[in-house]
């Protein structure tokens, strides 16, 4: 999916299911969206909202389509989520001897879950960290990219830039699930406190969503008596090119972070108590 941030997965935090707050499912606790892939990554982020006093709408924007190819060979091959490490593994693709670059916490733990080593890991977890993490080792190198079909521009051209020759290999597609869109009859009708966009795809998949059911300005309009949170800048800038107010970017493209400052800006702001 991805804009350049660790956003393939969707965010590079896990949390753990059954660590729940006594709070949760209380009349005043904030509604917040979520968009995560349906599937233990939606289910941790509920989990992680009702632990934090929220009340979570689940509302998954993102569905992995397999294409069913591998990463090629190459001396470097970067991997940029957790769902391309998996879809690799389960081809039966080895890395060799090649140098194993991971976008952030959560694809490396995946890479080694999957037995594999992992040599970098760039400090700040984006495509743009991963250009700066590359830059001045792959000088004359090839260097493979597996992603979705959503990758940034930003990380190929950059790496190019940086004298590399590049490959991209696209591992699965990222569509929006059929049916998606609870988040966006809530915003237009006022019902929601909170949205946690985990990419540009995420965004624009919920204005889809809103479009189909005619309510986009409403929707909208919602979200402005929202607290919205964007993983990173190139969401936020998505976000903001439709017309979209961000309230929170974490300091860190990390889920976690994410819906953390979300939750604890909609709970300052007083949800409505009488829904």
């Amino acid at each position: 999916m991805s804009d350049g941030e660790a956003i393939d997965d969707g965010g590079e935090a896990d949390t753990a299911a059954g660590d729940r707050d006594a709070t949760a499912g209380r009349d005043d606790a904030p509604r917040v969206a979520v968009f995560r892939p349906a599937d233990e990554r939606i289910d941790d982020a509920e989990a992680l909202l009702e632990s934090l006093g929220a009340e979570p709408v689940a509302d998954p924007m993102l569905a992995v389509e397999a294409t069913g190819t591998m990463p090629a060979a190459a001396p470097y091959v970067v991997l940029t989520s957790k769902t391309g490490v998996e879809l690799a593994a389960e081809a039966g693709w080895e890395p060799g001897d090649a140098t194993l670059v991971a976008i952030g916490p959560a694809t490396a733990a995946a890479v080694r879950e999957a037995g594999w080593t992992v040599d970098i890991v760039p400090d700040e977890y984006t495509s743009a960290g991963l250009v700066e993490a590359l830059s001045g080792r792959v000088d004359g190198e090839a260097v493979e990219v597996a992603r979705s079909d959503h990758g940034s521009d930003v990380l190929i051209e950059g790496l190019r830039d940086a004298g590399a020759t590049v490959n991209e290999t696209v591992l699965y597609r990222l569509t929006r699930p059929e049916g998606a869109g609870e988040s966006a009859e809530l915003a237009a009708a006022g019902d929601l406190d909170g949205a946690a966009f985990t990419s540009s795809l995420t965004v624009t998949h919920f204005l889809d969503a809103a479009e189909e059911r005619g309510i986009r300005e409403a929707a909208v309009a919602g979200l402005g008596d929202a607290v919205v949170g964007a993983i990173g800048p190139p969401t936020a800038e998505t976000a903001a090119e439709h017309g979209i107010d961000v309230d929170v970017v974490p300091g860190d493209a990390d889920f976690a972070a994410l819906t953390e400052a979300v939750v604890a800006a909609a709970t300052d702001g007083d949800a409505d108590p009488d829904r």
